[in-house]
């Protein structure tokens, strides 16, 4: 094993030169774009409100210049082919076999109140997909449990207990649920590392939605032994499995766009890549030693610990001189996308507050410039909403003091000639088109490299089909940017003035969002959209045209957020071939063999109990309750006072049912084995019949055997 950091590897060098001319590409179009706004402005940018306009649309000018050229480097690197930095030539030629034996990859499967039927479909279908490559005998796979469900607790047990019995993997499958879930997911790999982490090489981790094809895992491990410099791959895991009309749009923007920006991302970063947290492979030794993600002092959402851990880590791993990488080309990699707009604005409020922690990690020490620059970058990805609904209140507020306030002719200085207010038409049109291009030729450039590869685009409908998705993807993108920017902005407000999140389960589903659910969250937007267009309506009607679609957008986010939502309309939408994806043309195995494990029947069971009453299984199905009882740690008697408050628990649940309890008093019990058995025996000796009837149990009628 490798201990003392890995010298400057030969890809340095290129690295820098490719940054240079980034910010050369950036800066320089970013000043001439700045000098032009500042002219069309009636002051020319000598007042303060129109200083402060032309800073704001400098740095958001600057911000899409580096997604474009990004995109453009993208578009070259998969034009040509030629990569001599691309991780996966280190494998190229071999076949599926490890042939270190003590090469061990742990698979890590973080989960939080998931749904358990989905897990272990996923888990079915990556295990048996990797026993096909012959090396399957150099994974061991860990299902690592933050619940705090009762009901999940016990269904994850028996799910786990009937996988290992059904597929005999007893001793390749492990469960362990912590009993503190402090610091998330990263305190959740955190403890595996501790506990196992020195029996593994490698571990590679999962969310609770991904997929890999074993031979993906197999090429990554070889990559990983290959190029001892590495110390994290990142693989580009594409979207799928989602039937809603946004999540649809999404998976196909992901299919579309997502290999040339993967590429452009590789082109610039190189060895500086970042880690997403999933689908990805790490040497465990180095991130054990040097990547523990430190807890930031003081109070407030900016402290305690970081919710976006993964970007931290990367930089911790790269400044142990070990390098990060993406492996754009390596294919096999699937995770699925929030099913609703709201389901994403949920996820976006955790990872807004953890990307703004980032700011107390900006200056320090030992990090590289790169990893700065994207923490910088991941900042933006919020604060630019920000950025943007101020550029749009500002250029609003300039509109109306047109109105309200006479302009100057002459100023402080001599001067013969008064300054007229000049409207240069041709420099506003120069402007919006330039902007224009940024933002939407990179589509064009996506299209290009798809029919380059395929000219029929059979695998996604069809060439008209292809035009039409991207057509379709850019007026629903175009249609909720305004919502988005709105809630982002206000999740960057609440975090900067105090407000944390919490930790909420994630929604796997595609129930859809209801009307409730959606006033509920979108009434402040549309009423704030609508006070915002009569404003500038009646104060000068003639700007009131260029901020209408973002004016008609937020009116309409509650519409908007429903429909797009709907299952129903995303499969109308597959149906007509529009916004098709290539798995849906051409089922890969690990997602058909997905599709076949979730319509897996439930085991048979003598109790007429569901597999979702989890804690009334526990307490009388013998079997679930002894498998549950025997994976508890050791049980120590507490003080008097908590045995009582146990006791008191027991009769409280025999004589009101399990109904009787809360979550809360149900997860006292399950932790308590010996309470428990007593629970679980009193239950059978119960006489009653109604009251055996709430546990599940029925007693022949009196007079009978």
């Amino acid at each position: 094993m490798r201990d003392a950091p890995i010298p400057n590897p030969a890809w340095n060098r290129a690295a820098s030169w490719r940054r240079i001319l980034l910010i050369a590409l950036v800066l320089l179009p970013t000043i001439a774009a700045s000098r032009t706004m500042a002219a069309l402005l009636p002051s020319r940018g000598g007042t303060a409100l129109e200083l402060l306009l032309v800073v704001v649309f400098a740095v958001l000018f600057a911000w899409i210049s580096v997604g474009f050229w990004t995109a453009s480097m993208g578009f070259v690197l998969l034009l040509f082919k030629n990569n001599r930095f691309s991780v996966s030539r280190a494998c190229e030629g071999m076949d599926l076999t490890i042939a270190d034996k003590s090469a061990r990859t742990a698979v890590l499967i973080p989960i939080y109140n998931e749904d358990v039927r989905r897990v272990l479909a996923g888990l079915r279908t990556v295990y048996t997909s990797l026993g096909k490559t012959g090396s399957s005998d150099r994974f061991d796979f860990f299902l690592l449990s933050d619940t705090t469900d009762p009901d999940i607790w016990v269904a994850e047990e028996e799910g786990w207990h009937r996988f290992c019995r059904e597929e005999n993997a007893s001793g390749r499958v492990f469960y362990r649920r912590r009993s503190s879930n402090s610091r998330r997911k990263s305190g959740n790999v955190a403890d595996f590392c501790r506990r196992w982490g020195k029996n593994y090489r490698y571990m590679i981790v999962f969310d609770a939605d991904s997929i890999m094809a074993g031979t993906t895992m197999v090429r990554m491990v070889q990559i990983m032994e290959a190029r001892p410099d590495m110390g994290i791959l990142q693989t580009p895991p594409a979207g799928v499995n989602r039937e809603t009309l946004i999540a649809r749009a999404q998976q196909f923007a992901n299919h579309v766009y997502g290999p040339m920006f993967a590429a452009g991302l590789h082109f610039w970063q190189l060895g500086d890549a970042q880690y997403w947290g999933h689908n990805a492979i790490i040497r465990t030794e180095p991130f054990m030693k040097h990547c523990q993600v430190p807890r930031l002092p003081g109070k407030g959402p900016l402290a305690g610990d970081i919710l976006s851990h993964d970007f931290v880590e990367a930089a911790l791993m790269r400044r142990a001189g070990y390098g990060v990488w993406l492996a754009y080309d390596l294919g096999g990699s699937w995770e699925e996308t929030p099913p609703t707009l709201l389901d994403e604005l949920k996820r976006d409020r955790r990872w807004c507050q953890g990307n703004l922690q980032h700011t107390r990690l900006l200056f320090t020490r030992g990090f590289f410039p790169a990893h700065r620059a994207l923490f910088l970058n991941g900042i933006l990805s919020y604060g630019s909403a920000l950025l943007w609904l101020a550029f749009l209140l500002l250029s609003s507020a300039q509109a109306v003091a047109e109105v309200f306030f006479e302009p100057v002719y002459f100023t402080g200085t001599k001067t013969l000639f008064p300054q007229w207010p000049v409207w240069h038409p041709h420099w506003a049109l120069t402007l919006l088109g330039s902007t224009a291009v940024l933002l939407f030729l990179p589509k064009l450039f996506s299209m290009v490299l798809i029919l380059l590869k395929d000219p029929s685009a059979r695998s996604f409908g069809g060439r008209a089909n292809l035009a039409s998705g991207i057509l379709l993807e850019v007026g629903l993108s175009t249609l909720l940017a305004p919502v988005r920017m709105i809630f982002h902005s206000l999740f960057v407000a609440a975090t900067l003035l105090g407000k944390s999140v919490g930790w909420g389960t994630q929604s796997r589903d595609d129930r859809g969002s209801s009307w409730s659910e959606a006033v509920s969250a979108h009434w402040w937007g549309t009423l704030f959209g609508a006070l915002w267009g009569a404003l500038v309506y009646l104060a000068n009607p003639s700007f009131f045209p260029w901020i209408s679609p973002i004016v008609v957008s937020l009116v309409l986010s509650g519409p908007l957020s429903v429909f797009t939502s709907r299952a129903s309309l995303g499969r109308a939408f597959r149906n007509a071939g529009l916004l098709l994806i290539p798995e849906e043309v051409e089922l890969p195995a690990e997602l058909a063999a997905l599709e076949e494990n979730l319509r897996r029947p439930e085991p048979y069971s003598p109790f007429a109990i569901p597999g979702r009453e989890g804690f009334l299984r526990a307490v009388t199905e013998p079997l679930v309750h002894a498998l549950h009882t025997s994976l508890l740690l050791r049980y120590r008697k507490g003080a008097p006072a908590a045995e009582a408050a146990q006791e008191h628990l027991v009769e409280k649940a025999l004589a009101g049912g399990p109904g009787s309890l809360t979550a809360g008093e149900k997860m006292k019990l399950l932790k308590d084995p010996r309470h428990l058995a007593e629970l679980h025996r009193r239950v059978w000796e119960l006489e009653d019949r109604e009251a055996a009837a709430l546990w599940g149990l029925v007693l022949p009628p009196a007079g009978r055997g």
